[in-house]
């Protein structure tokens, strides 16, 4: 999956996605995404929703791994610690299952940069929702 793929998620072409590096039914995932200027403020240093959103959407593509593609995760708690500044450029997100519920799962994530150093690590609770159930409430909220 790249950036001119044209079946990418208008929320992953945001993002920045330039492919998925791994999705692993255990509950693993590893994305790649591209740092743009346009991501950045003071100093050429990376907006922090961008970090968060990059960890967050690794802990997602994880769980969608883990719980097949009929599940929507939806996040109850997110935590940020952030180490280092992300720069303009590749940035990697890793993400797994530290425990897994029927329906209440807690993830772990950290972003790094090309060179192995650690950004950014994470830790989310997610409950495990029925897709159909999610896009329903969602088509009647609109109304």
């Amino acid at each position: 999956m790249s950036d001119s793929d044209p079946e990418l998620h208008p929320l992953s072409q945001t993002l920045g996605l330039v492919r998925t590096v791994e999705l692993d039914p255990a509950g693993r995932a590893t994305l790649e995404y591209r740092a743009g200027e346009h991501m950045c403020h003071s100093g050429g240093v990376v907006q922090g929703g961008f970090v968060t959103g990059w960890i967050d959407a690794a802990m997602a593509h994880a769980a969608i791994a883990m719980g097949g593609p009929d599940i929507a995760p939806m996040t109850l708690e997110l935590k940020v610690s952030f180490f280092a500044p992300a720069r303009p450029g590749i940035v990697v997100a890793e993400a797994w299952v530290e425990r897994r519920g029927r329906t209440t799962c807690f993830f772990e994530g950290r972003l790094l940069d090309t060179t192995g150093k650690v950004l950014a690590k994470a830790s989310s609770t997610l409950m495990l929702a029925a897709k159909a159930r999610v896009e329903q409430a969602s088509k009647a909220a609109a109304g």
